[in-house]
């Protein structure tokens, strides 16, 4: 059985699409017989690193699938808050040698966009069991 740390960023202007994504992700570890064993939740996408360093350390996790959401906003802070996010996880997955699949959605997304990829948080939990069953 894969045990999967969980990361969820918690900032959502619309409240309902991070929920959404957790909700999508707990049941495809349920579909996939993983076991998310340690949920750590953030203030934002931004934020997910330190936390995903954290969950990758621990002996009983296997791989830390990250949660998030970046909506587009009035200037383009979404586009450094997303890469320093993508950045940041890509060098906890590789000083750690442990999978981290990114599962923020955005930028660049509205509100209605971001409604409708909550199934997103299926995709970021097949994407760290795959990985932890098929890389040598």
């Amino acid at each position: 059985m894969v045990q999967l740390g969980l990361v969820v960023a918690q900032f959502d202007k619309e409240g309902s699409v991070i929920d959404g994504m957790e909700a999508a992700a707990r049941e495809a570890a349920a579909e996939r017989d993983a076991d998310i064993v340690a949920t750590v939740e953030v203030p934002g996408s931004y934020d997910t690193p330190l936390a995903a360093d954290r969950l990758a350390r621990r002996d009983d996790i296997d791989a830390v699938a990250v949660l998030g959401a970046i909506v587009e906003g009035d200037t383009d802070h979404d586009d450094v808050i997303a890469d320093a996010a993508a950045q940041g996880l890509t060098d906890v997955s590789l000083d750690r040698d442990t999978p981290v699949a990114f599962g923020v959605i955005g930028p660049g997304m509205s509100a209605a966009e971001a409604k409708a990829r909550t199934d997103y948080g299926t995709t970021v939990v097949d994407s760290a069991v795959d990985l932890v069953e098929d890389l040598p």
